[in-house]
């Protein structure tokens, strides 16, 4: 039988319930219905259901959901327990505060290498991990096998850096470096990430808010 093909809206939506379903966690939460849920998240109780349906459904009917559990099948499906090799190129202000402050093994990667083509940074440390030279980079590809980068380099290098990873073995990309990385392989994965983006989508939402009120 083929899988059901999951649409992005329900998968991008999967970390949210992860990490809603945490927060129930600590605050001893055991069940809790598509209602109470709903409530809290700011969905509907019927969108939580489909989006749930898609994996073939967790609750049982007049119980809800038991909360410690669904939080640990989203976990598999998120594969949160792989811990798939990550490396970070680009340790500047930014690559340093994702290496720092991003838990990769609570999301289902493991850091394990950083790279930089500043040598006055080579050799020190951040995240308890060496920052390597860029020329050590193939090497260290073809012994450790990591399957996703982080892209925290200047935009005019990224394409061309992408390419060479892909012939490394890199099918994963978290990509900061402000440009749309175009891979034709469907095989390898991209998430483009727009810090900026987000900051006029809410600059946007402001400046309407405020036109309305007048």
């Amino acid at each position: 039988m083929a899988k059901q093909a999951i649409s992005t809206p329900v998968i991008r939506r999967l970390p949210r319930y992860y990490r809603f379903l945490g927060d129930l966690e600590r605050e001893h939460v055991e069940r809790i219905s598509s209602r109470e849920l709903a409530q809290r998240m700011g969905f509907s109780a019927s969108q939580i259901r489909q989006d749930f349906n898609c994996f073939g459904g967790f609750g049982q009917q007049g119980y809800g959901y038991h909360v410690k559990e669904l939080r640990e099948m989203i976990g598999k499906i998120l594969g949160v327990q792989e811990h798939t090799g990550v490396i970070l190129i680009g340790a500047g202000n930014l690559g340093k505060a994702i290496a720092a402050h991003v838990d990769f093994e609570k999301r289902g990667c493991k850091l394990i290498g950083i790279f930089d083509n500043n040598p006055l940074i080579q050799g020190t440390s951040t995240a308890n991990l060496p920052i390597m030279p860029m020329e050590s980079l193939q090497t260290f590809c073809e012994l450790h096998c990591p399957q996703v980068a982080v892209l925290c380099i200047p935009k005019d290098a990224a394409q061309q850096l992408a390419d060479q990873l892909i012939a490394l073995g890199i099918n994963g990309f978290w990509n900061f470096s402000h440009f749309d990385l175009r891979i034709n392989n469907p095989d390898v994965i991209v998430e483009n990430v727009h810090l900026g983006d987000s900051l006029m989508t809410l600059a946007y939402c402001m400046h309407r808010n405020e036109v309305e009120t007048l």
